[in-house]
């Protein structure tokens, strides 16, 4: 039996500002679309509309991914961490994703990190 919506919510670790970010993938290929913030009552309309809806520091308001773009999430599943303090939205994108109009916003800078997988393993931590 699932958990009233209250419970679910309140196993959220909220930072400081009452906060928790919110990792976003497309549901069947698993892209990393964006990463966004949101409170109680963010994840409480998402929860119960199936739409994303976030919480903008910038802007000190909600806003619901797509209503002025078009592109919109609906939700397919939602997860919290194992520490609570992060959530997995895995949504149905339309559209583009990102502000800039790219379909990720993990698509900018690459900061050229070391391929872990070509380098011999020293054995030290």
């Amino acid at each position: 039996m699932s958990k009233d919506l209250e419970t679910r919510i309140a196993q959220v670790a909220w930072n400081g500002d009452g906060l928790a970010p919110a990792i976003v993938q497309q549901w069947d290929t698993r892209e990393v679309l964006m990463l966004a913030w949101v409170d109680a009552e963010a994840l409480r309309r998402t929860l119960t509309t199936g739409r994303a809806t976030y919480w903008s520091r910038s802007r000190q308001e909600y806003w619901r991914k797509g209503d002025t773009s078009g592109n919109i999430q609906r939700i397919h599943e939602a997860r919290l961490d194992c520490d609570g303090d992060a959530i997995l939205l895995l949504v149905d994108q339309t559209g583009p994703a990102c502000h800039t109009g790219t379909s990720t916003c993990f698509d900018a800078a690459d900061l050229e990190a070391v391929d872990g997988l070509a380098v011999q393993d020293s054995g030290a931590e």
